[in-house]
């Protein structure tokens, strides 16, 4: 396997002293698996963030080695990792998309709606203005993987929210079946900090 391109890291798993195993969702490859050597050190320690876009260049003997990936960072999410309800959203939106893409499935559709999604997260000024596209893109993640039917209208906050707990069994159901509870306590957390916006 050899491949350079931008990708978006939605997973970066602490190996060895220094060492990390990042994934990354790329436009052509689908969610790739790699190693990256001194990931939790100095210098790579703020590129390995989920949420980040970064240029890989990812390699491999053969196709049942794990790839080895040089990283460059491309764009940050880390400047709203100190804000609560963005930080949430990014944690949830990648930890999502880790947990329930298969490897090497390419979803070209799906790295254009959650680089959109980290984009309008970040840029915002408020969460009401990027809600809708968290909905959208846990919609299009269920209706790419075969789970989801159209693309919920929404007319306001509050039925954005419910939609979002709508949606909630089914990703439980579907995509987060066979993982860890860890990755929905991600979600509820976002849910908990998007509710007190209507309190």
């Amino acid at each position: 396997m050899q491949l350079s391109a931008p990708a978006i890291l939605v997973a970066a798993r602490p190996h060895g002293e220094t060492a990390v195993i990042a994934r990354m969702l790329t436009e052509e490859s689908g969610l790739v698996a790699a190693y990256v050597a001194g990931g939790r050190g100095r210098v790579l320690r703020p590129v390995v963030i989920p949420g980040n876009v970064v240029a890989a260049d990812i390699r491999a003997k053969s196709d049942s080695q794990l790839p080895f990936a040089r990283l460059e960072l491309v764009r940050s999410r880390g400047p709203w990792l100190s804000e609560p309800l963005p930080a949430a959203a990014i944690a949830w939106a990648t930890a999502l998309t880790a947990s329930a893409l298969p490897e090497r499935n390419p979803y070209p559709t799906l790295y254009a709606a959650l680089g959109g999604l980290l984009d309008a997260i970040c840029s915002s000024e408020a969460a009401r203005q990027w809600v809708e596209a968290l909905v959208a893109y846990e919609a299009l993640l269920l209706r790419e993987l075969g789970y989801g039917g159209e693309r919920p209208a929404i007319a306001d906050l509050g039925q954005a929210l419910e939609i979002l707990d709508r949606q909630e069994g089914l990703i439980a159901r579907y995509l987060l079946a066979d993982t860890r509870t860890d990755v929905l306590a991600a979600r509820q957390l976002l849910r908990q900090r998007l509710a007190r916006m209507i309190e």
